[in-house]
């Protein structure tokens, strides 16, 4: 075995961060050889994390120490806003970056004003980064130094919904796609809507009508559809710890069979190691703790709907563990390294 690649973490307290580590302690191809902290530099990382305690001690440095650091590869697990000043700062450093914050998913400066309500600092970067969806985009991600990891909602809705859009099977406007999450997408600070007596034996949906993740979706299934899509995505919030359950639904064009819809799908994924097309209606427990996203498509004869059940673990395919699989395809490693956890069920 060849010298092992050496990658930062930067950023490493929240829900994100802790998930890098988890999946990269046992990577074969990679050594952890920076994780950082503004806060907490000078703790060790198992201080915060306590499940780590004799497994990762490492130091946390401050973010700075990148530039005294032999690294191969950095993964920003950064808020909004705060990503796009590091890459505006160090991309000319030799290290590869994935960016899991929303600074460069989208297709403009403009577009993120609008949605974002926050200037961009790094205009530049949104020439270079690529939408970092395996599925969609492998031979450009191999190519990147900048990758924007996908938001976890859009990932299942943009995996749910791009076979039946690249063959122009649905119509593009008037698509529902209904997400319910855990409450690690909401971070891991503090807030009144994931306090416990708000959460415990409650279910609401957010961010009606402006959530932006829509956005991220429209924009990159217009990339794969003739016409112009227009979506209505709302958000829910369970009392759950983590998992995502998309419920998508969507108007043939022409007269379509369940059965015609599972060979789609079952021909799209083809090659893609990390989607499984189910016989039967998936739970957030199928893929808990793994990089599988789990789909599920229909036709419903009564109302001529196509419904499309699309499910992943919200921190694994919809965060940390996409961002492996985006490592992987940058380092040249196998697409797979690192993420054959079978799902954690019960």
């Amino acid at each position: 075995m060849g010298k092992k690649k050496r990658i930062g973490i930067i950023g490493a307290t929240g829900y994100t961060g802790s998930e890098l580590v988890r999946i990269l302690v046992n990577h074969p191809e990679v050594e952890i050889a920076l994780i950082t902290s503004e806060s907490r530099a000078g703790e060790k990382f198992s201080d915060i994390h306590t499940s780590f305690r004799g497994i990762v001690d490492i130091v946390l440095q401050p973010a700075s120490q990148v530039e005294q650091t032999d690294l191969d590869l950095v993964f920003l697990a950064l808020p909004h806003g705060v990503s796009m000043d590091f890459v505006k700062k160090y991309h000319q450093k030799p290290f590869k970056i994935i960016d899991l914050s929303g600074d460069f998913r989208l297709d403009s400066p403009e577009i993120y004003h609008e949605w974002y309500q926050k200037g961009h600092v790094y205009k530049e970067g949104f020439d270079s980064a690529v939408f970092g969806l395996p599925e969609l985009n492998r031979e450009h991600i191999k190519q990147s130094e900048l990758v924007a990891n996908p938001g976890c909602f859009p990932t299942t809705a943009i995996l749910g919904l791009a076979p039946l859009l690249s063959e122009g099977m649905i119509e593009s406007r008037g698509i529902i796609v209904d997400s319910k999450t855990g409450v690690t997408g909401a971070g891991v600070k503090p807030k009144e809507v994931t306090h416990f007596p708000n959460v415990n034996d409650n279910f609401k949906a957010y961010g009606l009508k402006k959530h932006r993740h829509t956005i991220e979706i429209q924009d990159t299934l217009n990339k794969l559809s003739s016409d112009e899509v227009n979506l209505q995505f709302t958000p829910h919030l369970l009392p759950v710890d983590r998992g995502i359950l998309s419920t998508i639904y969507a108007r043939p064009v022409k007269e379509v069979t369940t059965a015609d819809l599972n060979a789609l799908y079952l021909r799209y994924y083809e090659g893609h190691p990390f989607v499984r097309i189910t016989p039967e209606a998936p739970s957030i427990k199928d893929v808990r703790a793994s990089n599988y996203c789990n789909i599920y498509i229909t036709h419903d004869e009564r109302t001529g709907n196509i419904m499309v059940l699309s499910v992943i673990d919200n921190l694994v395919k919809g965060a940390a563990g996409q961002a492996i699989q985006n490592m992987n395809l940058m380092l040249g490693f196998d697409e797979t390294a690192g993420l054959k956890q079978a799902p954690l069920n019960p």
